[in-house]
This record gives structure tokens, C-alpha cells and sequence, in this order.
């Protein structure tokens, strides 16, 4: 008789073996004696005094956690059951359906381990489904996967489908009205799940950082972002727009009536064992309401100052920059240029259980253990300047502002640097030697500024070359002129591309790395800035004393072979 798995939840595994009959008392208390000599799980022990077999042991586990176990080989799943979920969903989070009608929203799915909690989540956001879990042997769930999910559905098969439904082509004629129940019964659609699960899925695969899909007059784009370039995927039909936007607002907890305003939400998944953040921003356009995903995937970031790009020297100099006592370290470039992940890189090497850290950021991008972080509200009158004066009073060793905007929170960025904290922050420049001057434009005064700038970083983020079709070349002279180069300076030098392929979806590139530009301040240029010299003395003056500019930086890249020569003139100027 099949004993409930609610009288098994919770009790200790041993216990939970005997209620099965799997084993008799004696049997486990000679395991927790063999327990005491050596460390290993009481399962483990009885599969090897061969009282029990490991599938016996997954059975218990799975009644441990309240869990039914099922024998995949023994059930007959027809195509309905089988396609209730996308191929992609069931190799992401390893789990197979076992029950499912059709037009019903329960599900019943398969496990390999009770462990996998996470996955019954995220299938309920993903696909809207009241999920009931079961758990399976392993090699089963991966011979099942592998036998009906090897070849996954495209984004193509699935546009195909829905375009050729007559209930989407509806859609198309209704204009700007909305029928609210209309709307939440396309949102909820199979079909238009399994779309939007896909394009996630890929997006996640390909390591892209943004997904956008955007309404246009007699079309709707979905293109998704990766190492900074936007590519497009099959569109779906024009009407298909709302029922996706829509599908998107649901899983953020969005209002889907409301169609007049901008709108920012939030939805965390876990796909293949790694946490996935992926912020929503929804912007009403002429033709109707464009979403914006970022992709946050914590696997995909390296939060170590040793990966993000910085040469020997240039790390040195950085390592000198975040110990100082106290002053104020800026890190500049334009919006994407990695600016973020370079301070929380820097935060990562300093958060020590003796240093208390603060930040005040627009929005927290990632959730680092042992810092203290503040998510910015403007509309709730929560500026950056607010919270940093909040934070002087909170004991902090080290802040970090996540944007210096204005006059105000740069002076009480100063006065925490003269009171002995030391503070990070960004600018949107350049160059780091133009951050002295914006600074300068938003009011400050010289003698606050020489007083408390340690240094500068500026960066860029340029595209590294494929390796799987990596190939070196000899480059045009009209190319070596966008560098300012003659044929003579380089000769004896390599020059690498990428001729594209599979792996890098025929680009040429695959990832991207940082090239840095490094401005120390010292006392002669703290002179400089307070006789008020312009932008490109004080950047005379600054390489004259070992500073490498961008350009210099893109250069010794080139010259490595991580990157290009087009790269590297797209992403930095020629300094004057």
C-alpha cells in the first residue's frame, strides 16, 4: 500500500526508510554507527552496505520533502502532455510533464530532485500554471528530455503557429481599444507563453543584456542585445504586439489596463541553477507600448577587478586608488561603457567583515552580501543627495553614489571625503580628464575638488574576437589611418578578426573587455586644475606623467589580439 507523502515530510531520512519498508530499524542504526566514524549521508551508507538501491533513496528524499515519486518508464504521455512545455523550458530547468489537459492551466511535472524547488517557480510565473511536483530517477528524466526534447521548437516554428491562429488575427482590428478580458486571455495563452519563454530562454543562452520588443506602424520587433550590438529575431505579426507586451506585464505585476504612462517592473528567475534578474521597463509610443527587458544574469558577471579588463600596471594603480583612507575615486563613460560592474568589482575587493559599506544606486543592479544597499526613489523624494547625507550619519567606511547629477550631491559627496570616508561615483564623459572640468561646470569649488579627487577611470567596452574563428590578417592602410597609424609603425606587429561563425552568430566577436584610461591626481596637477587650465593641458600634462589615454589603451588591445582595429575606432577618439 502507497503510504501519503504528507506522513513522510520532514521526518529524517532514515525514518522515512523504515515508514516505506525499504529497511528495518537495526539496518539504520548500524548506518549511524558506520555515521560516527565517517561523514556521509545516511542514504549513501545503506545503498553501500546494500540494504537499499540509490533509486530507494530517491523515493525517501522525495517524501522527505512532502513529495509523490514517479516511474517515468511505466507512464504512456501522449504529444498534448509532451508539448505543454517547450523544448527549452524542459532542458533549462530539467523537469518533464506527466499530466497535463488540454486548455487546463494544472500541470504536473517531474523532477530529478526535490532540490530543484525553484524550477516549480518559475514554471508558475513563466507559464501561469498551478504546478504540482513529483520527483523521478534521475537518468530517466535525462533519457525522457533527451529522447522528445533533443530538437527544441525555434522562435520561427512558434511565430509560424501563432501568426496562422485565428484568435491573434483578431487582434489586428481592433485599434487603440481594449477589452480588458480580451487582453488578459491572450496574455495567458499557451502559445504566446511558449514565445515569449523562448525568446527569453535564447536570450539568457546567447548572454545578451537586453531584450526589446518595440511596436512600430505595420510592424513589431523583437531584437535583443549582445557584447553592445542590437540583433534582430524573426518578428511576429504586427497584432501580436499587444497579446507579447501584455505577457510581459503579467509577469512583472504590471497593470495591462493602464497604457498612458511609463511603468518599471521586475521579474527573478532561476534558469539552470543561476539566479536571473531581468528589469522591465515599459514606454507608451505612438503605436503602442514598447517593452525593454535587462537581462541581469549574476552567472554572467565577474565581479573581480582581475577580470574586468585592466592591464598589470592599470590594476596596480586601481588597487592603490580603492585603499586610500578617504578622498573620492571617480569612474566615467557613457551609459553601457561597465562602469557599474567595475565598482562592484572594486566593492567586492574591499567588503570585509571590518568595513562597513553604503550605496545609493539608480537601480540596484545586483544584491552583493555585506553591502548595505539603497535603491533611489525621486518620487518618493528619495535623491541621491538625501540618501548620502542620511548615510554620514549611518558610520559607513566606504559609499558608493551611483551617479554624481548635481551641485548638491556633489558637495556632500566632498564633505564625506574631508570627514575621512572614502567615496566612489560616476560621471557620464569622455575622457578622465573632462571630468574635472564637469565637475567644475556643476558648480564645485577648485579647492574642494584638488582637495578630495584621488583619481580618475574612464572606460570603454569594445568587443573581443571570436576565438573559434579567429584569424590573423594584414590590415588596409586606410584602416591603419583611422588609428593614425603609418605602415611603418606597425610593422613586425599582428593583427588579428574574426571571420565569424556559428559560435558568434556570424560577427566576428564573442564578449567584450574594458580598456581603461587612468588619471591620478597629483600636486602638479592639482596646481593645473586650480590655476584653471583647460581640458587638454591638464591631459598633456597627465600622459607626460604615465597616463594611457583610451586610444593607447584600444591599441596594445589590438596589438594582443583580443581586439579589432574597427572596434577600437569605434569606441574611442583621437586625442587632439
Amino acid at each position: 500500500m502507497a503510504i501519503d507523502p504528507s506522513e513522510l515530510k520532514g521526518r529524517k531520512l532514515g525514518r522515512v526508510l523504515t515508514k516505506m519498508g525499504k529497511v528495518t530499524r537495526e539496518q539504520v542504526h548500524e548506518a549511524i554507527g558506520v555515521q560516527k566514524t565517517r561523514k556521509a549521508p545516511i542514504g549513501q551508507i545503506l545503498t553501500e552496505l546494500g540494504y537499499i538501491t540509490q533509486r530507494d533513496v530517491q523515493e525517501a528524499l522525495a517524501g522527505q520533502a512532502g513529495m509523490g515519486f514517479v516511474d517515468l518508464d511505466s507512464l504512456d504521455l501522449d504529444e498534448d502532455v509532451i508539448n505543454s512545455i517547450p523544448a527549452e523550458t524542459a532542458q533549462a530547468y530539467q523537469v518533464v510533464p506527466i499530466e497535463h489537459e488540454k486548455g487546463s492551466k494544472k500541470l504536473k511535472i517531474a523532477l530529478k530532485s526535490p532540490d530543484n524547488f525553484r524550477a516549480v517557480d518559475d514554471l508558475r510565473l513563466l507559464m501561469g500554471f498551478r504546478v504540482e511536483a513529483f520527483v523521478a530517477d534521475e537518468k530517466q528524466v535525462e533519457a525522457f528530455i533527451k529522447k522528445h526534447y533533443s530538437k527544441g521548437e525555434s522562435v520561427t516554428d512558434v511565430v509560424s503557429d501563432l501568426a496562422s491562429d485565428e484568435k491573434f488575427q483578431s487582434l489586428a482590428n481592433r485599434g487603440d481599444s481594449i477589452d480588458l478580458d480580451a487582453v488578459l486571455e491572450v496574455a495567458e495563452d499557451n502559445k504566446v507563453i511558449k514565445l515569449l519563454n523562448l525568446v527569453l530562454l535564447q536570450a539568457i543562452k546567447d548572454k545578451a543584456s537586453d531584450i526589446h520588443f518595440e511596436p512600430f506602424e505595420d510592424e513589431f520587433k523583437m531584437r535583443y542585445r549582445i557584447d553592445g550590438v542590437l540583433y534582430e529575431m524573426v518578428p511576429p505579426p504586427p497584432y501580436l504586439g499587444q497579446a507579447i507586451v501584455s505577457r510581459v506585464k503579467v509577469m512583472a505585476n504590471l497593470d495591462i489596463a493602464e497604457r498612458r504612462v511609463p511603468q518599471d517592473g521586475r521579474v527573478e528567475l532561476v534558469v539552470a541553477g543561476n539566479p536571473v534578474d531581468l528589469r522591465v521597463a515599459v514606454l507608451p509610443t505612438m503605436y503602442g507600448e514598447s517593452v525593454v527587458m535587462r537581462v541581469l544574469d549574476r552567472s554572467n558577471v565577474e565581479l573581480n577587478l582581475d577580470r574586468v579588463g585592466l592591464r598589470e600596471d592599470d590594476l596596480a594603480d586601481v588597487n592603490t586608488l580603492i585603499r586610500k583612507p578617504n578622498g573620492i575615486v571617480i569612474v566615467t563613460g557613457p551609459t553601457g561603457s561597465g562602469k557599474t560592474t567595475t565598482l562592484y568589482a572594486a566593492l567586492a575587493a574591499l567588503n570585509t567583515i571590518d568595513v562597513k559599506i553604503l550605496t545609493a544606486e539608480d537601480p540596484v543592479e545586483y544584491d552583493i552580501d555585506g553591502l548595505c544597499q539603497c535603491q533611489i526613489n525621486t518620487d518618493a523624494g528619495l535623491t541621491f543627495a538625501r540618501c548620502l547625507r542620511s548615510f554620514l550619519r549611518q558610520d559607513p567606511d566606504i559609499i558608493l553614489v551611483g551617479e554624481i547629477r548635481d551641485l548638491e550631491t556633489a558637495e556632500i559627496a566632498v564633505q564625506a571625503s574631508l570627514t575621512g570616508h572614502l567615496v566612489f561615483s560616476t560621471l557620464h564623459t569622455n575622457d578622465a580628464p573632462s571630468s574635472i572640468l564637469r565637475l567644475l561646470d556643476l558648480g564645485l569649488e577648485a579647492f574642494l575638488l584638488t582637495a578630495t579627487i584621488e583619481g580618475i577611470v574612464a572606460q570603454r567596452l569594445v568587443r573581443t574576437i571570436c576565438t573559434k574563428c579567429k584569424e590573423q590578417y594584414t590590415p588596409t592602410e586606410e584602416q591603419l589611418m583611422e588609428l593614425a597609424l603609418t605602415p611603418d609603425d606597425v610593422r613586425g606587429r599582428q593583427f588579428f578578426r574574426g571571420k565569424g561563425c556559428d559560435h558568434c552568430h556570424g560577427s566576428g566577436y564573442k564578449g567584450r573587455t574594458a580598456i581603461f584610461e587612468i588619471l591620478i591626481m597629483d600636486d602638479t596637477l592639482r596646481d593645473m586644475v586650480m590655476e584653471h587650465a583647460s581640458t587638454n593641458v591638464i591631459r598633456d600634462e597627465a600622459r607626460k606623467r604615465g597616463m594611457r589615454s583610451l586610444r593607447e589603451s584600444g591599441l596594445a588591445a589590438i596589438y594582443e589580439g583580443q581586439t579589432s582595429i574597427d572596434e577600437v575606432v569605434r569606441e574611442t577618439i583621437e586625442e587632439e
